[in-house]
């Protein structure tokens, strides 16, 4: 298929990069904005490629990239599936499963790619922890914890945090939603969630509706030989030391993953320190350009999606199950999530 018209909603720093991937990667199509005004110096895109919704309609994208804030997803990937666009929804899909399976079958039905922008698939440390995992290089995993963390105003520079899309709860925000990365990628390492035990709070002195902390216990389907393995999330909206890693211990060691530094070390049995095992630094810029790159041979081949709407539709079942558990104060098992609640 040839791309000859892509469609960027959202002008945050977000839609900004996948404007400029897709210029670059696809120079003789015409790459667009949808905005709310036009000709507004804060979206930096040139007044020519600025569309209103009416405009954008008509212009009959190929491809459409939702960068927009998650409660306003579906809505609009729903109408732009309407007129035959692939989709590219940055995560999450939406801000609870509810419509999610209803938007995946229109998509199915007009053969048209759904793909929910968990970059750090791509990340070539990430990758190569999976690949450590998987392939058994500390023997059986008997336990894996995941942490991620960055203090909510400190992350733009020069724009006040009371007013970003993690901050309000109308917008799809909170810390759930905004690090949901973390579910995704302990789904596509250790396989799908039997059950959950979640704590969503309020801890520190930001001025947000939304929750800024997320303690979360993952348990995760039967092995072959019958261990369950447990996993533990941390994720908070207040620490002032950015974190984002992961630590598997197996029965012959232990793999760690640093995602900030884009390291993988291993301390494996008799060793007396952490070893780096391999190093990819500058990878999150090509996170992005291997996600878009995926994104196209999947259209061009009409292959499916490496993070399908499936997937996708996993971690917002996750999410909701998780919201469930601290509500209520109990274990949530998947099982009790009725899909026939989520259109």
């Amino acid at each position: 298929m040839s791309i000859e018209r892509v469609l960027i909603v959202g002008g945050g720093s977000i839609g900004k990069r996948h404007f400029r991937i897709a210029s670059q990667l696809l120079p003789g199509a015409t790459v667009s904005m949808l905005t709310r005004n036009k000709g507004s110096d804060k979206y930096a895109i040139p007044l020519k490629n600025q569309l209103n919704f009416e405009e954008a309609m008509e212009f009959k994208p190929h491809i459409v990239v939702l960068a927009n804030p998650s409660s306003m997803h579906l809505d609009l990937a729903n109408k732009f599936a309407d007129v035959g666009a692939h989709l590219l929804i940055e995560k999450p899909m939406s801000d609870s499963r509810v419509g999610v399976l209803g938007l995946m079958d229109k998509c199915a039905l007009h053969s048209l790619n759904l793909l929910c922008g968990y970059n750090l698939r791509f990340l070539s440390s990430l990758q190569r922890f999976r690949n450590l995992v998987q392939s058994c290089a500390v023997g059986k995993v008997f336990s894996v914890q995941s942490r991620a963390g960055q203090n909510l105003a400190q992350w733009r520079p020069n724009f006040d945090y009371r007013k970003s899309v993690s901050a309000k709860r109308e917008l799809g925000g909170g810390v759930l939603l905004e690090l949901s990365h973390e579910l995704d990628y302990l789904r596509w390492i250790f396989g799908d969630v039997e059950w959950v035990w979640g704590e969503l709070s309020r801890q520190s002195f930001l001025q947000i509706d939304v929750e800024d902390s997320a303690q979360i216990i993952l348990g995760f389907e039967e092995d072959v030989d019958g261990r369950k393995l447990i996993g533990n999330i941390s994720l908070d909206f207040f620490r002032h030391d950015p974190l984002r890693d992961c630590t598997v211990v197996g029965e012959l060691g232990s793999i760690r993953w640093n995602g900030i530094q884009g390291i993988v070390e291993i301390w494996k049995q008799g060793d007396d320190a952490w070893k780096l095992e391999s190093s990819f630094p500058g990878e999150l810029e090509e996170s992005y350009v291997s996600e878009w790159l995926y994104f196209l041979h999947c259209i061009d081949a009409k292959e499916v999606e490496l993070i399908s709407g499936r997937d996708s539709f996993k971690v917002l079942e996750i999410i909701d199950a998780v919201r469930f558990s601290s509500e209520f104060g109990r274990k949530i098992f998947m099982n009790q999530m009725n899909e026939d609640d989520s259109e």
